[in-house]
């Protein structure tokens, strides 16, 4: 199946739809089964001891999973995530930005299911493992 958004649009319709994170973000790479999207790590995604919240590494699995969706369906602003879950494997590194390797498992016309692997920049050894489930709205 053919993309239906690019980078550029997809980036556009995240500042248009969600400007409170759409500066947070970085779609890397986009592709017919997923995408790259990195976390652009700061101070406010530190939990104490240095390292990124689990928060944080949630929401990079979320913003995704639903990017990488948007990409293969279309601006669909109303698609809402139905089931999460995360597996915290190890600390990232610090100071490192964080980047999902997010894969659609499945891509029906009510649910979409994928997957996101985040690894710490410069270490291939996943962080984060998450799993979710959206509910696409009526066409």
């Amino acid at each position: 199946m053919p993309l239906k958004m690019d980078i550029p649009a997809l980036e556009a319709f995240l500042k248009a739809q969600f400007p409170q994170v759409a500066e947070t973000f970085r779609i890397e790479a986009v592709a017919e089964v997923g995408l790259t999207l990195r976390l652009l790590t700061d101070e406010r995604h530190l939990r104490p001891g240095g390292t990124v919240s689990g928060p944080a590494m949630f929401a990079l699995a979320d913003v995704g999973v639903y990017l990488a969706i948007l990409a293969s369906v279309g601006p669909e602003a109303l698609a809402v995530t139905t089931n999460a879950s995360i597996d915290f494997l190890r600390k990232p590194r610090a100071g490192a930005d964080l980047l999902a390797q997010v894969r659609l498992l499945k891509l029906g016309r009510v649910l979409a299911v994928g997957e996101a692997l985040i690894t710490s920049e410069g270490d291939d050894a996943p962080v984060a493992r998450a799993s979710l489930t959206y509910s696409r709205p009526p066409q």
